[in-house]
């Protein structure tokens, strides 16, 4: 594709209540064009993914122009997008299109969620609607809560795979362990298996430790043309690959291997190029199961690679190296682009004590929502190094 990444920017991700969402949105974008080292008026578009301010904060309408409305790109060109958990994912994925077209030189992408605040329920409400909720209502009054969906998804995987609860508190303590190693993590506590599961239970077969905590955070990403990376003689991760895909009433479930088949045709390469994954483990079984999807493991064998250490930093295929979602934190609409800013660091050697030595290839899977028999949405990048 014709875009590269030439700078980044993320805030620490936490439970901030008294934090606005505008000072996370524009701490975030204003260190991505530092990093760049342009100024404002080189942005011709900016592009904000945000998936529930409206519920969380009130603000609808004008999200991205309020969000950035402190920052130095305030009154640039702004779109703001939502699609569900994948929202800044989806905003990357049309900002590199916008490059591709030739309209725009430069683009920064800013994905923000503010989740928190003194009435603890109402992110868990805001949640609670990224479901057709209309047909819940008709079924099921209360509508479904996602760490239920996680957990009838994780007990049928363990049904099917002979996957075993040590398995998947496995993967929450690599993970815990990634995020004591990144500064911005929410939990930077690092946890044993027997910790995991022995600690509270949420629905069997998850354990606290096993399910991403709400949060607060905002990541940003500035993208370019190579021609003009070139001509600033500032190397750039190149994106090979940015794919969405959504799913349906009624159908597979098989969203993130369609959309992670077509990342793979469009990069002209298969999984085993990639050095690294982020991947959206809003609980820990999701891991192992999108491991199969993205066919770094067989099909049946996403426990294997966890119970080999591949996937741990110093592994095989390290995944989720910032600590992914159970450790790094989620806050929603800011995902997408952590992971990207995750594998940006990586690619270009600056992730510190999480470095994985070489990384020339990374794949980033973010989805969101839920219908049919999986993900509603879904958006799997390819990046690589200068």
């Amino acid at each position: 594709m014709d875009a590269v990444i030439v700078g980044t920017g993320i805030t620490r991700f936490g439970m901030f209540v008294d934090t606005r969402l505008r000072e996370l949105a524009s701490a975030a974008a204003d260190q991505a064009l530092a990093d760049a080292g342009i100024t404002a008026e080189d942005v011709g578009l900016v592009i904000f993914g945000n998936a529930a301010a409206g519920l969380l904060t009130g603000q609808e309408m004008i999200r991205a122009h309020t969000a950035l409305s402190d920052s130095c790109v305030a009154g640039r060109p702004m779109i703001s997008v939502e699609n569900a958990c994948a929202s800044a994912s989806s905003a990357f994925h049309l900002a590199a299109m916008a490059l591709a077209s030739a309209s725009y030189e430069t683009v920064l992408v800013v994905g923000a969620e503010k989740m928190t605040s003194t009435d603890r329920s109402r992110a868990g409400r805001a949640l609670a609607t990224a479901v057709d909720v209309e047909l819940a209502e008709s079924t099921e009054p209360a509508g479904p809560v996602f760490m239920e969906i996680y957990a009838a998804e994780a007990r049928e995987y363990m049904s099917r795979t002979g996957a075993t609860e040590a398995d998947l508190a496995a993967v929450a303590a690599k993970n815990h362990h990634n995020g004591s190693l990144n500064p911005i993590a929410q939990n930077r506590t690092e946890v044993s298996v027997d910790d995991v599961l022995g600690a509270r239970s949420i629905v069997t077969p998850l354990t606290r430790p096993m399910c991403s905590s709400i949060g607060d955070g905002a990541a940003a990403i500035v993208l370019t043309r190579p021609e003009i990376a070139r001509r600033r003689d500032t190397p750039g991760v190149r994106v090979l690959a940015s794919a969405v895909g959504a799913a349906q009433k009624g159908d597979a479930g098989d969203v993130v291997p369609r959309t992670a088949r077509a990342a793979y045709e469009q990069a002209a390469l298969g999984p085993d190029d990639l050095d690294l994954c982020e991947v959206h483990d809003a609980a820990a079984p999701a891991e192992l199961v999108i491991a199969e999807e993205l066919a770094i493991a067989a099909p049946g064998d996403g426990a294997k690679l966890v119970r080999d250490g591949d996937t741990a930093l110093g592994g095989r295929i390290p995944v989720n190296p910032s600590g992914g979602l159970l450790a790094r934190g989620h806050p929603v609409g800011a995902t997408g682009a952590a992971q990207l800013v995750e594998l940006t660091d990586q690619l270009r050697g600056r992730a510190g004590e999480r470095q994985i030595p070489g990384a020339r290839v990374g794949l980033a899977e973010n989805a969101g929502g839920s219908l049919g028999n999986g993900p509603a949405a879904c958006a799997v990048t390819i990046l690589a190094a200068p």
